[in-house]
Protein backbone atom coordinates (compact mmCIF):
# COMPACT_ATOMS: atom_id res chain seq x y z
CA UNK A 1 0.00 0.00 0.00
CA UNK A 2 2.75 2.40 1.03
CA UNK A 3 4.75 1.47 -2.09
CA UNK A 4 1.69 2.20 -4.27
CA UNK A 5 1.21 5.61 -2.68
CA UNK A 6 4.88 6.48 -3.11
CA UNK A 7 4.81 5.34 -6.74
CA UNK A 8 1.69 7.43 -7.44
CA UNK A 9 3.20 10.52 -5.84
CA UNK A 10 6.45 10.02 -7.72
CA UNK A 11 4.62 9.67 -11.04
CA UNK A 12 2.61 12.79 -10.35
CA UNK A 13 5.73 14.78 -9.52
CA UNK A 14 7.44 13.48 -12.63
CA UNK A 15 4.57 14.54 -14.87
CA UNK A 16 4.49 17.94 -13.21
CA UNK A 17 8.21 18.52 -13.65
CA UNK A 18 8.08 17.66 -17.34
CA UNK A 19 4.82 19.37 -18.22
CA UNK A 20 4.78 22.44 -20.42
CA UNK A 21 3.29 24.50 -17.62
CA UNK A 22 6.09 23.58 -15.26
CA UNK A 23 8.67 24.31 -17.94
CA UNK A 24 7.15 27.76 -18.48
CA UNK A 25 7.29 28.43 -14.76
CA UNK A 26 11.07 27.94 -14.88
CA UNK A 27 11.58 30.70 -17.45
CA UNK A 28 13.26 32.99 -14.93
CA UNK A 29 15.78 34.76 -17.14
CA UNK A 30 15.53 38.36 -18.33
CA UNK A 31 14.00 39.08 -21.74
CA UNK A 32 15.71 41.15 -24.46
CA UNK A 33 13.04 43.87 -24.49
CA UNK A 34 11.97 46.09 -27.38
CA UNK A 35 14.53 48.93 -27.34
CA UNK A 36 18.26 49.23 -28.03
CA UNK A 37 18.88 49.95 -24.35
CA UNK A 38 16.87 46.97 -23.15
CA UNK A 39 18.77 44.70 -25.53
CA UNK A 40 22.07 46.16 -24.32
CA UNK A 41 21.02 45.46 -20.74
CA UNK A 42 20.12 41.88 -21.69
CA UNK A 43 23.46 41.35 -23.47
CA UNK A 44 25.32 42.75 -20.46
CA UNK A 45 23.35 40.49 -18.14
CA UNK A 46 24.17 37.40 -20.19
CA UNK A 47 27.87 38.38 -20.46
CA UNK A 48 28.18 38.75 -16.69
CA UNK A 49 26.16 35.58 -16.17
CA UNK A 50 28.48 33.43 -18.29
CA UNK A 51 31.56 34.98 -16.68
CA UNK A 52 30.12 33.98 -13.30
CA UNK A 53 29.35 30.48 -14.62
CA UNK A 54 32.95 30.09 -15.84
CA UNK A 55 34.34 31.30 -12.49
CA UNK A 56 32.05 28.90 -10.62
CA UNK A 57 33.09 25.96 -12.80
CA UNK A 58 36.79 26.67 -12.29
CA UNK A 59 36.58 27.35 -8.55
CA UNK A 60 34.26 24.49 -7.68
CA UNK A 61 36.00 22.18 -10.16
CA UNK A 62 39.38 22.76 -8.46
CA UNK A 63 37.77 22.45 -5.03
CA UNK A 64 35.99 19.17 -5.75
CA UNK A 65 39.03 17.73 -7.54
CA UNK A 66 41.20 18.64 -4.57
CA UNK A 67 38.75 17.08 -2.12
CA UNK A 68 38.58 13.89 -4.18
CA UNK A 69 42.25 13.57 -5.09
CA UNK A 70 43.59 14.43 -1.64
CA UNK A 71 41.08 12.50 0.44
CA UNK A 72 42.20 10.73 3.61
CA UNK A 73 41.36 7.27 2.27
CA UNK A 74 44.15 7.67 -0.28
CA UNK A 75 46.64 8.47 2.47
CA UNK A 76 46.86 12.17 1.77
CA UNK A 77 48.22 14.30 4.59
CA UNK A 78 47.77 18.00 5.14
CA UNK A 79 50.80 20.20 4.46
CA UNK A 80 51.81 23.16 6.59
CA UNK A 81 52.89 26.19 4.56
CA UNK A 82 52.82 29.97 4.80
CA UNK A 83 52.28 32.81 2.35
CA UNK A 84 53.41 32.57 -1.24
CA UNK A 85 54.03 35.88 -2.93
CA UNK A 86 53.54 34.57 -6.46
CA UNK A 87 50.21 32.92 -5.61
CA UNK A 88 48.97 36.08 -3.87
CA UNK A 89 49.93 38.23 -6.85
CA UNK A 90 48.17 35.82 -9.22
CA UNK A 91 44.94 35.67 -7.23
CA UNK A 92 44.92 39.47 -7.06
CA UNK A 93 45.66 40.15 -10.72
CA UNK A 94 43.20 37.61 -12.14
CA UNK A 95 40.12 38.93 -10.24
CA UNK A 96 41.18 42.49 -11.09
CA UNK A 97 41.36 41.61 -14.78
CA UNK A 98 37.94 39.95 -14.58
CA UNK A 99 36.42 43.01 -12.89
CA UNK A 100 37.88 45.33 -15.54
CA UNK A 101 36.53 43.07 -18.29
CA UNK A 102 33.09 43.31 -16.64
CA UNK A 103 33.30 47.05 -15.98
CA UNK A 104 33.96 48.08 -19.59
CA UNK A 105 30.64 46.85 -21.11
CA UNK A 106 28.77 47.78 -17.91
CA UNK A 107 30.03 51.39 -18.10
CA UNK A 108 29.16 51.64 -21.79
CA UNK A 109 25.62 50.44 -21.08
CA UNK A 110 25.18 52.85 -18.15
CA UNK A 111 26.37 55.78 -20.26
CA UNK A 112 23.83 54.83 -22.90
CA UNK A 113 21.03 54.51 -20.30
CA UNK A 114 21.69 57.95 -18.79
CA UNK A 115 22.00 59.89 -22.05
CA UNK A 116 18.59 61.59 -22.21
CA UNK A 117 19.78 64.49 -24.38
CA UNK A 118 18.14 65.51 -27.65
CA UNK A 119 14.73 64.16 -26.68
CA UNK A 120 11.92 64.70 -29.18
CA UNK A 121 9.06 64.31 -26.70
CA UNK A 122 8.98 65.16 -22.98
CA UNK A 123 6.50 63.46 -20.65
CA UNK A 124 6.27 64.18 -16.95
CA UNK A 125 5.30 61.14 -14.88
CA UNK A 126 3.90 61.89 -11.41
CA UNK A 127 3.13 59.15 -8.91
CA UNK A 128 0.05 59.35 -6.69
CA UNK A 129 -1.37 56.87 -4.21
CA UNK A 130 -2.29 54.84 -6.28
CA UNK A 131 -2.26 56.07 -9.83
CA UNK A 132 -0.03 57.82 -12.37
CA UNK A 133 -0.42 61.26 -13.90
CA UNK A 134 1.06 61.89 -17.35
CA UNK A 135 1.77 65.41 -18.64
CA UNK A 136 2.74 65.82 -22.29
CA UNK A 137 4.80 68.96 -21.72
CA UNK A 138 5.01 69.87 -25.41
CA UNK A 139 1.30 69.43 -26.10
CA UNK A 140 -0.56 70.97 -23.11
CA UNK A 141 -2.21 67.65 -22.36
CA UNK A 142 -2.42 65.64 -19.15
CA UNK A 143 -4.48 62.85 -17.64
CA UNK A 144 -4.50 60.25 -14.86
CA UNK A 145 -4.09 56.53 -15.48
CA UNK A 146 -5.94 54.31 -13.00
CA UNK A 147 -6.15 50.57 -12.48
CA UNK A 148 -9.13 49.21 -14.40
CA UNK A 149 -9.19 45.60 -13.20
CA UNK A 150 -12.77 44.97 -11.98
CA UNK A 151 -12.98 44.82 -8.20
CA UNK A 152 -14.86 41.51 -8.50
CA UNK A 153 -11.61 39.93 -9.76
CA UNK A 154 -9.62 41.42 -6.88
CA UNK A 155 -12.06 40.06 -4.30
CA UNK A 156 -12.16 36.64 -6.03
CA UNK A 157 -15.82 37.01 -7.01
CA UNK A 158 -14.94 36.67 -10.71
CA UNK A 159 -12.31 34.85 -12.75
CA UNK A 160 -9.05 36.72 -13.17
CA UNK A 161 -8.35 37.78 -16.74
CA UNK A 162 -5.08 37.74 -18.69
CA UNK A 163 -3.96 41.22 -17.63
CA UNK A 164 -5.11 41.02 -14.04
CA UNK A 165 -3.80 44.08 -12.13
CA UNK A 166 -1.95 45.17 -15.28
CA UNK A 167 -4.68 47.10 -17.13
CA UNK A 168 -5.58 50.78 -16.83
CA UNK A 169 -8.38 53.03 -17.97
CA UNK A 170 -6.05 55.26 -20.02
CA UNK A 171 -2.85 54.12 -21.71
CA UNK A 172 0.23 56.27 -22.02
CA UNK A 173 0.30 56.66 -25.81
CA UNK A 174 3.67 57.40 -27.42
CA UNK A 175 5.05 57.38 -30.98
CA UNK A 176 7.55 54.79 -32.18
CA UNK A 177 11.01 55.74 -33.49
CA UNK A 178 10.99 58.83 -31.26
CA UNK A 179 13.33 59.63 -28.38
CA UNK A 180 11.06 60.15 -25.38
CA UNK A 181 12.33 61.66 -22.13
CA UNK A 182 10.44 60.85 -18.94
CA UNK A 183 10.65 63.31 -16.05
CA UNK A 184 9.62 61.45 -12.92
CA UNK A 185 8.43 62.85 -9.60
CA UNK A 186 5.78 62.15 -6.96
CA UNK A 187 2.92 63.98 -5.32
CA UNK A 188 3.02 62.08 -2.00
CA UNK A 189 5.37 59.16 -1.23
CA UNK A 190 8.19 57.44 -3.12
CA UNK A 191 7.01 55.42 -6.11
CA UNK A 192 9.01 53.63 -8.81
CA UNK A 193 8.00 53.65 -12.48
CA UNK A 194 9.05 50.34 -14.02
CA UNK A 195 8.51 48.99 -17.55
CA UNK A 196 10.70 45.88 -18.05
CA UNK A 197 10.36 45.71 -21.85
CA UNK A 198 11.86 49.22 -22.10
CA UNK A 199 14.53 48.66 -19.43
CA UNK A 200 13.21 51.75 -17.64
CA UNK A 201 12.98 51.76 -13.85
CA UNK A 202 13.23 55.08 -12.00
CA UNK A 203 12.13 56.22 -8.57
CA UNK A 204 9.52 58.98 -8.41
CA UNK A 205 10.47 61.03 -5.34
CA UNK A 206 8.53 64.02 -3.91
CA UNK A 207 10.40 67.25 -4.56
CA UNK A 208 12.88 65.69 -7.01
CA UNK A 209 12.95 65.14 -10.77
CA UNK A 210 14.55 61.96 -12.11
CA UNK A 211 15.11 61.37 -15.81
CA UNK A 212 14.81 58.32 -18.03
CA UNK A 213 14.38 57.87 -21.77
CA UNK A 214 13.46 55.37 -24.42
CA UNK A 215 13.05 54.84 -28.15
CA UNK A 216 10.53 52.14 -28.95
CA UNK A 217 11.13 50.35 -32.24
CA UNK A 218 7.85 48.54 -32.82
CA UNK A 219 4.19 49.39 -32.16
CA UNK A 220 2.67 47.44 -29.30
CA UNK A 221 1.48 47.52 -25.71
CA UNK A 222 4.08 47.26 -22.96
CA UNK A 223 3.18 46.78 -19.31
CA UNK A 224 4.85 47.53 -16.00
CA UNK A 225 3.97 48.60 -12.48
CA UNK A 226 5.12 50.50 -9.44
CA UNK A 227 8.19 48.76 -8.02
CA UNK A 228 8.25 50.61 -4.68
CA UNK A 229 6.29 49.71 -1.53
CA UNK A 230 4.21 52.88 -1.62
CA UNK A 231 1.24 51.91 0.55
CA UNK A 232 -1.52 49.36 0.99
CA UNK A 233 -2.50 49.41 -2.71
CA UNK A 234 1.09 49.34 -3.97
CA UNK A 235 0.26 46.41 -6.26
CA UNK A 236 -2.67 48.27 -7.82
CA UNK A 237 -0.90 51.00 -9.83
CA UNK A 238 0.22 49.46 -13.14
CA UNK A 239 1.87 51.18 -16.09
CA UNK A 240 0.60 50.56 -19.62
CA UNK A 241 2.40 52.12 -22.59
CA UNK A 242 0.88 51.96 -26.05
CA UNK A 243 3.38 52.62 -28.83
CA UNK A 244 1.82 53.69 -32.14
CA UNK A 245 2.93 55.10 -35.47
CA UNK A 246 3.59 58.82 -35.86
CA UNK A 247 0.34 59.32 -37.79
CA UNK A 248 -1.69 57.44 -35.19
CA UNK A 249 -0.04 59.45 -32.41
CA UNK A 250 -1.00 62.75 -34.04
CA UNK A 251 -4.57 61.48 -34.43
CA UNK A 252 -4.61 60.41 -30.78
CA UNK A 253 -3.45 63.90 -29.72
CA UNK A 254 -6.26 65.47 -31.75
CA UNK A 255 -8.82 63.10 -30.22
CA UNK A 256 -7.51 63.77 -26.70
CA UNK A 257 -7.79 67.53 -27.17
CA UNK A 258 -11.32 67.13 -28.51
CA UNK A 259 -12.20 64.96 -25.50
CA UNK A 260 -10.83 67.64 -23.18
CA UNK A 261 -12.96 70.31 -24.86
CA UNK A 262 -15.98 68.02 -24.70
CA UNK A 263 -15.47 67.49 -20.96
CA UNK A 264 -15.32 71.26 -20.44
CA UNK A 265 -18.53 71.73 -22.43
CA UNK A 266 -20.25 68.93 -20.48
CA UNK A 267 -19.75 70.87 -17.25
CA UNK A 268 -21.85 73.72 -18.61
CA UNK A 269 -25.00 71.73 -19.30
CA UNK A 270 -27.66 70.78 -16.78
CA UNK A 271 -27.36 67.28 -15.31
CA UNK A 272 -30.14 65.32 -13.68
CA UNK A 273 -29.69 63.59 -10.35
CA UNK A 274 -29.90 60.18 -12.01
CA UNK A 275 -27.22 61.10 -14.55
CA UNK A 276 -24.90 62.35 -11.82
CA UNK A 277 -25.52 59.24 -9.72
CA UNK A 278 -24.73 56.94 -12.64
CA UNK A 279 -21.46 58.66 -13.49
CA UNK A 280 -20.65 59.28 -9.83
CA UNK A 281 -20.70 55.56 -9.09
CA UNK A 282 -18.15 54.92 -11.86
CA UNK A 283 -15.89 57.71 -10.60
CA UNK A 284 -16.22 56.53 -6.99
CA UNK A 285 -15.26 52.94 -7.83
CA UNK A 286 -12.27 54.16 -9.80
CA UNK A 287 -10.96 56.89 -7.51
CA UNK A 288 -12.38 56.40 -4.01
CA UNK A 289 -13.30 52.77 -3.40
CA UNK A 290 -9.69 51.69 -2.76
CA UNK A 291 -9.78 53.56 0.58
CA UNK A 292 -13.47 53.97 1.47
CA UNK A 293 -14.51 50.58 -0.01
CA UNK A 294 -17.27 50.05 -2.59
CA UNK A 295 -19.94 49.93 0.13
CA UNK A 296 -18.80 53.23 1.62
CA UNK A 297 -18.04 51.68 5.00
CA UNK A 298 -14.32 52.51 4.94
CA UNK A 299 -11.61 50.82 6.99
CA UNK A 300 -11.92 51.46 10.75
CA UNK A 301 -8.90 53.29 12.10
CA UNK A 302 -7.50 54.03 8.65
CA UNK A 303 -10.10 55.36 6.21
CA UNK A 304 -13.36 56.83 7.54
CA UNK A 305 -16.72 55.56 6.36
CA UNK A 306 -18.80 57.72 4.01
CA UNK A 307 -21.98 55.78 4.67
CA UNK A 308 -23.86 57.81 7.25
CA UNK A 309 -20.83 60.08 7.84
CA UNK A 310 -21.08 63.73 8.99
CA UNK A 311 -19.21 64.79 5.85
CA UNK A 312 -21.56 63.08 3.38
CA UNK A 313 -24.67 64.07 5.32
CA UNK A 314 -23.50 67.50 6.48
CA UNK A 315 -22.97 70.89 4.87
CA UNK A 316 -22.41 70.45 1.14
CA UNK A 317 -19.79 73.24 1.08
CA UNK A 318 -17.64 71.31 3.56
CA UNK A 319 -18.05 68.11 1.54
CA UNK A 320 -17.01 69.88 -1.65
CA UNK A 321 -14.02 71.48 0.06
CA UNK A 322 -12.57 68.23 1.38
CA UNK A 323 -12.97 66.46 -1.98
CA UNK A 324 -11.40 69.34 -3.90
CA UNK A 325 -8.61 70.22 -1.46
CA UNK A 326 -8.08 67.06 0.62
CA UNK A 327 -7.32 67.04 4.32
CA UNK A 328 -3.88 67.86 5.64
CA UNK A 329 -2.22 65.20 7.78
CA UNK A 330 -4.35 62.38 6.40
CA UNK A 331 -4.36 60.12 3.34
CA UNK A 332 -7.24 62.16 1.86
CA UNK A 333 -5.88 63.58 -1.39
CA UNK A 334 -6.93 66.75 -3.16
CA UNK A 335 -8.91 65.73 -6.25
CA UNK A 336 -9.31 69.16 -7.85
CA UNK A 337 -6.52 68.39 -10.34
CA UNK A 338 -7.33 64.71 -10.72
CA UNK A 339 -10.98 64.83 -11.84
CA UNK A 340 -12.98 67.07 -14.15
CA UNK A 341 -15.68 69.40 -12.85
CA UNK A 342 -18.36 66.96 -14.00
CA UNK A 343 -16.64 64.00 -12.35
CA UNK A 344 -16.20 65.93 -9.10
CA UNK A 345 -19.86 66.98 -9.04
CA UNK A 346 -20.96 63.45 -9.87
CA UNK A 347 -18.89 61.71 -7.19
CA UNK A 348 -19.92 64.20 -4.49
CA UNK A 349 -23.55 63.75 -5.51
CA UNK A 350 -23.12 59.99 -5.40
CA UNK A 351 -21.56 60.03 -1.93
CA UNK A 352 -24.47 62.13 -0.60
CA UNK A 353 -27.10 59.82 -2.07
CA UNK A 354 -25.67 56.28 -1.96
CA UNK A 355 -25.71 53.53 0.68
CA UNK A 356 -28.85 54.94 2.29
CA UNK A 357 -27.56 58.49 2.68
CA UNK A 358 -30.34 59.62 0.29
CA UNK A 359 -30.28 63.41 0.72
CA UNK A 360 -31.92 63.80 -2.68
CA UNK A 361 -29.73 66.76 -3.65
CA UNK A 362 -27.40 67.17 -6.61
CA UNK A 363 -24.17 69.13 -6.89
CA UNK A 364 -23.99 71.03 -10.15
CA UNK A 365 -20.92 70.65 -12.42
CA UNK A 366 -21.22 74.38 -13.11
CA UNK A 367 -20.86 75.06 -9.39
CA UNK A 368 -17.69 72.97 -9.24
CA UNK A 369 -16.30 74.54 -12.42
CA UNK A 370 -16.61 78.00 -10.84
CA UNK A 371 -14.69 76.80 -7.78
CA UNK A 372 -11.94 75.39 -9.98
CA UNK A 373 -11.37 78.68 -11.79
CA UNK A 374 -8.20 80.49 -10.67
CA UNK A 375 -8.70 83.54 -8.50
CA UNK A 376 -7.97 87.01 -9.87
CA UNK A 377 -4.69 87.16 -8.00
CA UNK A 378 -3.57 83.81 -9.36
CA UNK A 379 -4.55 84.80 -12.88
CA UNK A 380 -2.48 87.99 -12.64
CA UNK A 381 0.55 86.06 -11.50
Amino acid sequence: MVRTIITTIGSGLGLTLYSATAAAAWEVNLTPGVTDVSRSVFDLHMTIFWICVAIALVVFGVMFWSIFHHRKSRGAKAHNFHENTLVEVIWTIIPLAILVAMAVPATATLVQMYDSSEAELDIQVTGYQWKWRYDYLDHDLNFFSNLSTPREQITNEADKQEHYLLEVDRHLVVPVATKIRFLLTSNDVIHSWWVPALAVKKDAIPGFINEAWTVIDEPGIYRGQCAELCGKDHGFMPVVIEAVSQDDFQQWLADARAEKQSAAAAAERTWTLDELMQQGEQVYLRACAACHLPNGEGVPGAFPALKGSPIALGDVAGHIDIVLNGKSGTAMQAFRDQLSATELAAVITYERNAWGNSLGEAVSPVQIARLLEPSTGEAEQ
